[in-house]
């Protein structure tokens, strides 16, 4: 989706571009990173056809929900945050970016391209896992539902005991989420 707002953080999947500045179905790269805004006052040109291009997240959690990770380079404190989860979830040692990324690629498409999602009780689910309930996206929060926008997140609402729900954060990614990573949020979250 396009939107003049930006979020509080950007990412990229490699190149999205061809040649001849057309959107290109699929990324060129495995390893979707979750950046900040500002690093080192570098500056890019954006949206230039075979080259990184880049995307904007409203916040943490919404890049989760779309298979990113936090970045190895502008994020080091989250990533490594991140890869500690990562292990305690999956009961192995601390991963490498490339291991992650296999693993993320895995769990958020199909062979095709698709996004893949899966069911659970949203009861079950760790803050910060997005979930699509009645049509609509939204972020899981205190066993609540709080509706996703461009903007911010809407009102909570509270969600039936024991409902199944589509989760559209990748399923290692709620893993890592139930450890204790917290994802950082929008403001309007509160």
């Amino acid at each position: 989706m396009a939107d003049p707002g930006r979020g509080l953080f950007r990412g990229n999947r490699g190149s999205l571009l061809g040649a001849a500045g057309q959107p290109t179905r699929l990324p060129s790269t495995r390893a979707w990173v979750c950046c900040v805004l500002e690093f080192k006052g570098w500056w890019r040109v954006q949206w230039q056809p075979r080259q990184l291009t880049e995307l904007y997240f409203l916040d943490e959690a919404t890049a989760f929900a779309a298979g990113h990770r936090p970045c190895g380079l502008c994020r080091v404190p989250d990533y490594r945050r991140f890869q500690r989860s990562w292990a305690d979830a999956l009961g192995d040692g601390l991963p490498g970016a490339p291991e992650m990324d296999r693993r993320l690629q895995a769990d958020r498409r199909t062979p095709e391209g698709r996004q893949r999602t899966f069911q659970a009780v949203a009861d079950d689910l760790p803050d910060g896992a997005f979930i699509r309930l009645g049509g609509e996206i939204g972020l899981m929060r205190q066993g609540r539902w709080r509706p996703w926008s461009m903007a911010g997140y809407g009102a909570a609402q509270a969600i039936v005991s024991d409902l199944q729900v589509e989760v559209l954060t990748p399923e290692v990614t709620v893993r890592v989420l139930a450890t204790g990573y917290v994802p950082v949020r929008h403001p309007s979250v509160g």
